[in-house]
This record gives structure tokens, C-alpha cells and sequence, in this order.
């Protein structure tokens, strides 16, 4: 994976959604989007600082 630097443009790419549908970068352009990761499900750190995003 390559890292995002600010100010250039972020590659194409498709991701699986928890609907099961497929997200496809250049199908949002002009969009403001949010990428949010983190690293466990059912963690209270990880659910806390969620809850808070």
C-alpha cells in the first residue's frame, strides 16, 4: 500500500462496503469525502473513540 501525501491526488481504488455493495473512488469525484479506519471492532478504546468521531 502506498502512503497518501497532502496535496496529491489519491489513486483510483474500490473497496468492499458492509452492505456488500463496492465503493469506487472516481465514482465520488467533487465529493467531500472521510475515510475513518481503525484497528478492532468490540474494544472500548476503539469504541470510544469512535463514538467521539
Amino acid at each position: 500500500m502506498s502512503k497518501v501525501q497532502v496535496g496529491k491526488k489519491v489513486p483510483d481504488f474500490k473497496a468492499l462496503l458492509d452492505n456488500e455493495e463496492t465503493f469506487k473512488l472516481s465514482e465520488n469525484k467533487g465529493k467531500n469525502l472521510v475515510f475513518y479506519f481503525y484497528p478492532k471492532d468490540n474494544t472500548p478504546g476503539c469504541t470510544k473513540e469512535g463514538e467521539g468521531f
